[in-house]
């Protein structure tokens, strides 16, 4: 690219656009594409800060760099610059204050000299012995003739060991401060390596493959290559490192000559004939010159930062969008400062109808609106109510008919011999019908009144029943405590979801009291269904009792008349099947009376097992309905909307209100916090949607935000009234 085409007015405006944003805070809520320059100490960074600019830093000592630096340079015709500082994020509002009216002094053009600014600067941060490091920023606007479109942010230099003027713990301030500026994805690394020094011992090596393993947006720059003795394996293996042949980076690596000592005093112009000449002899004229010199880095650099920003740009305006639905959401949920008690009173009224909502929705199983996320996840599923209660009351049915049973009373197989088929499954707790009959048997003779011989005393199938459905009751109060649990983890995110936290929890102890209740009545209930079971003989209107029986017996009969066909015919288990299929032989079987039985009491009791058995199933069907309706849903399902509504919220006291609503200075903090970072992010949507206009120049692709998928994300409700405004004051760009 061609010095002109570097400093064309829309290279320009793209810089200025990105730095305007970056001084108005908004890099403290979303990450600005910039080069970093980071590196041990004593590796020249301010040399190279010297080089790009043409300024001079001071380097009187190892401890040059107390806090970021943010270098911005402009071409203009006259030379001026601007300083200020931003403060850092643990700052007070005070202190923000105080920082901001920083008074730099004159710059003395001749000499060109900032060492004055940064040790008023240092004074103004409160840097001393007891503090040496600070997060707060000085920025350094420069503009000049020969300035690049470029911007620099300079850190303090990584040290290890401490003297007296650094200590141990301030290298880790100072190696936390570099890594929090490495990790941001859109900041380029500019990692200053110092060929005075082993590369593999330098920490900015590491710390670069640590934030940048895939090695795509670092920039190695080695300082101090006339150090090296001519013709040495170190300055060969600098120079295969210069030529990205060791350790490549896809930004490829560059190489700076520092002035020296004895030059520190030389003019700018004097400094790059001094370089210039240094890289056209000996092992370092092999090198490209695009790869070496101060004149060649501001134009890569300057390239490198302007593709960054066009690459991130999407990504940009998708956090810098999403953050202020962010805020709005969260600023939903805060609802507006609440003082007085009316205020209190209306906001915990919309918290009321905005859980009435979404409890309706989620007993209805209508499941619309970002709260309930996607079905697919553990946590979607959960919120969806309805579709958790169907899937337990199908379990809790299914349950009931395979182990709600005390004892798995089984047809009696056919004598050994008869029948070589498969062996079949015994449940657990199974016993043959011919063993159950005669246990019948025995507690009939205990239990006799005055039925005549053949028949049984009607009180011996309660008896029956209620030794056979004795597992009802566990397998109730397992469903009762499931479907509770899960109407507690809905009724908290739903809770969690419309109302601050501080509000939210108020609220759930509220609601919790509400919950309870409802479970009793739910306990009540249940008793109540499964009380007549227990206490009251066995009563049924219902003829599937009777058909159940005559069935039953049908069906044992003409199992006792195709084991005697079979054992008279002499056939095996094959031969068996293939005769009975035939439709005379069906029809026989079916023809064939009933056989004489000459026990009575064995009659009996086979007949009390059969009608304890039919009745058993009625009152199984008839009972699983009933607590699906009569219990689940009437006395918890249908009740659920109405424990934190509109209405509940016009009869609670002043002193409930003010408990549950009052705000704390904690949550009007938070407001404010939130306000702030919409208000930053909002002022700097202009400024990108003039970048946006001209992504033609540059290759950036429109932008275009699906909202019915992007606020889920941001947990907010599309259709509430703050997120509708805002959508209409952001216009059509969105």
């Amino acid at each position: 690219m061609t010095t002109v085409e570097l400093q064309s007015k829309e290279h320009r405006d793209l810089l200025d656009i990105i730095d305007r944003l970056r001084s108005q805070g908004i890099s403290k809520y979303v990450d600005l594409p910039g080069i970093i320059v980071c590196g041990d100490q004593s590796a020249g960074k301010s040399s190279v800060l010297e080089a790009i600019s043409g300024m001079s830093f001071p380097t009187k000592d190892n401890l040059c760099t107390r806090f970021p630096t943010e270098l911005v340079l402009r071409r203009d015709p006259a030379s001026k610059i601007d300083v200020s500082i931003i403060p850092g994020p643990e700052r007070s509002g005070e202190e923000k204050e105080y920082l901001c009216r920083f008074p730099p002094p004159p710059v003395d053009w001749a000499t060109k000299d900032l060492g004055p600014v940064i040790e008023s600067a240092k004074e103004k941060m409160g840097l001393s012995g007891a503090k040496a490091f600070s997060t707060d920023t000085l920025r350094i606007e420069l503009s000049g003739p020969t300035q690049p479109h470029l911007t620099l942010v300079d850190l303090p230099g990584l040290f290890r060991a401490g003297n007296k003027e650094q200590s141990v713990a301030d290298a880790e301030t100072v190696e936390k401060m570099v890594q929090d500026y490495m990790k941001r994805p859109r900041s380029i690394i500019l990692a200053v390596i110092s060929a005075k020094s082993d590369f593999a011992l330098q920490n900015i090596t590491e710390l670069a493959h640590k934030w940048d393993p895939e090695r795509v947006r670092t920039i190695g720059l080695i300082t101090k290559p006339d150090t090296l003795e001519v013709g040495s394996e170190s300055e060969l293996s600098y120079l295969k490192l210069a030529q990205n042949k060791d350790v490549e980076l896809q930004l490829g690596w560059h190489v700076l000559r520092n002035r020296n000592f004895h030059e520190k005093e030389s003019t700018l112009q004097t400094r790059n004939q001094v370089e210039e000449q240094f890289f056209s002899q000996g092992i370092w004229k092999s090198l490209d010159s695009g790869l070496c010199g101060a004149k060649s880095l501001k134009v890569r650099l300057s390239n490198v930062l302007k593709d960054q920003i066009i690459s991130q740009l999407s990504g940009l305006l998708q956090d810098v969008r999403g953050g202020i639905v962010d805020c709005e959401a969260k600023l939903e949920r805060l609802g507006s400062p609440r003082e007085t008690l009316l205020d209190q009173r209306r906001y915990l009224s919309r918290i009321g109808q905005d859980f009435s909502n979404l409890m309706k929705a989620a007993v209805n199983g209508a499941y619309e609106g970002p709260f309930f996320g996607g079905a697919k996840t553990e946590e979607g599923y959960r919120k969806r109510l309805r579709a958790v209660v169907q899937n337990r009351l199908t379990e809790f049915a299914e349950g009931m008919r395979e182990r709600g049973h005390t004892r798995h009373i089984q047809d009696d197989p056919l004598e050994d011999g008869q029948l070589d088929g498969p062996v079949k499954h015994h449940q657990q707790n199974a016993i043959s019908r011919s063993a159950y009959v005669e246990e019948v048997k025995g507690l009939m003779s205990r239990s006799r009144g005055r039925e005549l011989p053949g028949t049984f005393n009607p009180l011996i199938i309660s008896e029956l029943f209620v030794e056979q459905s004795q597992p009802w009751k566990d397998l109730t109060a397992g469903l009762n405590q499931d479907i509770l649990e899960s109407v507690h983890d809905v009724v908290r995110d739903i809770v969690v979801h419309v109302a601050a936290e501080e509000t939210a929890n108020a609220i759930l102890r509220f609601v919790d009291e509400g919950i309870e209740s409802l479970k009793e009545d739910l306990d009540r209930k249940l008793d109540e269904l499964l009380d007549p079971h227990y206490s009251v003989h066995p009563i049924s209107y219902n003829h599937y009792l009777t058909d159940t029986v005559q069935k039953a017996q049908h069906a044992r009969r003409k199992r006792a008349n195709e084991a005697t066909l079979v054992k008279s015919l002499g056939l095996g288990y094959l031969d068996r099947n293939y005769a009975l299929k035939g439709s005379g032989i069906v029809a026989l079987l079916d023809s064939l009376g009933e056989g004489v039985q000459a026990d009575m009491d064995q009659f009996g009791c086979s007949l009390a097992v059969d009608y304890m058995q039919a009745y058993y199933k009625v009152a199984l069907k008839k009972f699983v309905d009933n607590v699906s309706v009569l219990a689940i849903e009437q006395c918890l399902m249908q009740k659920l909307p109405d424990l934190f509504s509109p209405a509940v919220v016009l009869d609670l006291s002043d002193e409930d209100i003010s408990h549950m609503a009052a705000e704390s200075e904690e949550a009007s903090a938070e407001r404010a916090r939130y306000i702030e970072k919409r208000d930053v992010l909002q002022a700097a949507l202009p400024s990108l949607a003039r970048l946006t206009k001209r992504r033609s120049r540059v290759a950036v692709k429109p932008l275009h935000i699906e909202w019915s998928s992007l606020a889920p994300a941001y947990d907010i409700d599309p259709s509430s009234s703050r997120f509708n405004r805002y959508l209409s004051r952001s216009g059509s760009a969105f």
